[in-house]
């Protein structure tokens, strides 16, 4: 199994269908083959070498598609950068993975002459914008223009794929290493389910595309043939105005994405007709979010999928007709069908079900290990499997319950809290757009449960009220103490709330 079959399969079998739209362009897959195999012969041009590091760090395109398939048919490895991280970061990525080729594009090109002091192992920076190539900097479409096509090396199996940095919410960044079977197993498990996509898709990568959420959609596109629609970045105007204009029959979209397009005052307006399934995951969804969401894109259907970068990263899904079920909709699915999944004690035995453990799976999607980490990676894979740091339960039917990140949890009057509980009982309030919760230390309780809250500006309320209406879904002592309210969470890069920096922000304000 290798990254770039499934352009070898539309070359052969469809050659003139649309394989890439990107605002005016639109390219076909003979199109799309023929420049990848020249930016392949461009990389080597420029020493890059069996199992070289190549980095990017660009907004959604068609040149990032290009890139996700020109480096491993130059026998390379891909490593592509996080737009949300800073400076620092960044450089920490691009250091310990040894990338020798970074391709840029406008948005960032200002960083590259503080990077090159930065990571003297860059050799060669290439410009993927539209403008002239700045100086130092050699050009993506001159590359291709003068570069004649190379055959494939087809780079597959256990042969490292690529290297997909962590967000670094704790500690520095961690190089994931996935091989092509890693990526390709979780890939066909999720299409063999039935739950993603057939052929003749046309896939939006409303995702920022570095990460491992849109690479899943991304690999299942190319495997089944389909079309690549791409929007720069994620905005409710441009991911619905492409849905209306380009047709588009499939997206993924985090939670935050979702929220924001529910609140779009325009949402009606828009022809999503086309729009017939809606993947989700990378982070908890509150239940009226979904509901809401369901009702809003009816001739859509929903999946849920649920992993992490170190499975490839799908380990159960949830399929459309099961969210249907009231009784499943706050549950992560049932093991995908590559994946063997369990809930287990701190002593790595199976819990029984219904009790809280942490969540641990195993199969050929799992990671190779961590970039330069032995012992982080032996101990993320003690006993061959993959410890998540999730929280969960199993039912007696094997559907998989996230109640949340182990170190996420509560610990309030000697009682257990779990964060993603109250945050699903605040999001139930008319007024709430969207809240974190989190555990301040305090000193009657140790802990007390403190809710970030950011409303919508149509309706007002007061922390009180959301205090009552929260006890009216749970028990009191995990309804929040304190609540404070926001124009907005910090988000990751993946859309991901970044909890520790609302942590660290009230360890601040306690001096």
């Amino acid at each position: 199994m290798y990254l770039t079959q499934g352009l070898h399969r539309a070359l052969q079998q469809f050659p003139d269908a649309p394989a890439t739209i990107c605002g005016e362009r639109r390219r076909t897959a003979r199109e799309v083959a023929d420049r990848v195999a020249r930016l392949a012969a461009a990389l080597q041009s420029l020493e890059v070498e069996a199992g070289d590091r190549v980095a990017m760090l660009a907004l959604n395109s068609d040149r990032y598609h290009e890139y996700l398939l020109a480096v491993p048919w130059a026998d390379a490895v891909l490593n592509p950068i996080n737009i949300r991280w800073s400076f620092a970061e960044i450089g920490y990525a691009l250091k310990d993975s040894g990338t020798s080729v970074l391709l840029v594009d406008d948005m960032f090109i200002a960083m590259v002459p503080m990077l090159r002091k930065e990571c003297p192992g860059l050799r060669a920076v290439i410009h993927v914008g539209d403008g002239q190539a700045p100086v130092g900097t050699v050009d993506y479409e001159g590359l291709i223009a003068e570069s004649a096509p190379i055959e494939d090396a087809r780079r597959g199996g256990d042969s490292l794929a690529g290297l997909f940095y962590t967000g670094g919410t704790t500690g520095t960044p961690k190089g994931v290493m996935l091989s092509h079977a890693n990526l390709l197993a979780s890939t066909f498990g999720a299409v063999a389910s039935g739950h993603l996509f057939g052929s003749g898709a046309r896939y939006l990568h409303a995702a920022p595309m570095f990460h491992i959420a849109d690479l899943i959609g991304w690999s299942a596109t190319e495997i089944l043939g389909g079309t690549h629609v791409f929007v720069p970045s994620f905005s409710t105007e441009a991911v619905l105005a492409a849905i209306a204009e380009h047709h588009v029959t499939h997206t993924l979209l985090v939670p935050t994405m979702i929220q924001l397009l529910l609140g779009h005052p325009g949402l009606d307006t828009y022809d999503l007709k086309s729009l017939r399934g809606v993947l989700y995951g990378a982070s908890s969804i509150p239940q009226a979010t979904l509901e809401q969401a369901m009702q809003a894109m009816p001739d859509a259907s929903f999946t849920q999928l649920y992993g992490m970068t170190e499975l490839s990263p799908v380990a159960t899904m949830l399929s459309p007709a099961e969210h249907y079920d009231p009784a499943l909709l706050r549950c992560a699915g049932r093991a995908a069908p590559h994946a063997e999944v369990r809930v287990v004690d701190p002593d790595d035995a199976e819990c029984p079900r219904g009790a809280v453990g942490e969540v641990v799976a195993r199969g050929p999607q799992v990671m190779l290990g961590y970039w330069n980490k032995p012992e982080e990676t032996a101990t993320a894979l003690r006993g061959g499997w993959m410890h998540t740091g999730d929280g969960g339960y199993m039912n007696d039917d094997g559907y998989v319950f996230i109640v949340d990140r182990l170190k996420d949890m509560i610990i309030t009057g000697g009682e257990n809290v779990y964060s993603a509980e109250v945050e699903n009982a605040i999001a139930q309030h008319p007024a709430v757009a969207a809240c974190a919760v989190i555990g301040v230390p305090d000193p009657q309780w140790g802990e007390r449960v403190h809710a970030v809250v950011v409303t919508k500006s149509d309706i007002e309320t007061t922390a009180e009220a959301i205090r009552a209406h929260t006890k009216t879904l749970i028990a009191g002592y995990k309804a929040p103490r304190t609540v404070e309210f926001t124009d907005a969470l910090p988000i990751s890069g993946a859309g991901k709330i970044l909890k520790h920096q609302l942590r660290e922000q009230h360890s601040n304000q306690r001096g």
